[in-house]
């Protein structure tokens, strides 16, 4: 079971309170995470990353056990302690200027 806490704009989109879980039926990766996301909450597709390339969007960034996971390739293996649900997945939504 994955855990996901997603920001409070993309959970009032899906409708969902709280933190999401996940049963994955593919590798527990990013992009993993990110497909079962979106097939459970179709309204979710495209807000986190593009349609078609399904690169992340750019104000958007991906944490876990303290590391930031955003710029890694998508298929890379999720930690450990996300994959038995002792840690969430976060999506953050990123800030920009100063």
């Amino acid at each position: 079971m994955i855990r996901v806490v997603l920001p409070t704009h993309l959970r009032n989109l899906a409708r969902v309170e709280g933190e999401v879980r996940l049963e994955l039926a593919g590798p527990a990766t990013v992009g993993g995470v990110l497909d079962a996301l979106e097939e459970r909450y179709p309204v979710l597709r495209g807000t986190i990353r593009d349609h078609v390339t399904h690169r992340r969007r750019a104000f958007v960034r991906f944490f876990a056990c303290e590391e930031d996971l955003s710029h890694e390739p998508p298929d890379t293996p999720l930690p450990r302690a996300v994959t038995d649900g002792v840690e969430p997945l976060l999506v953050v939504g990123a800030m920009a200027g100063g």
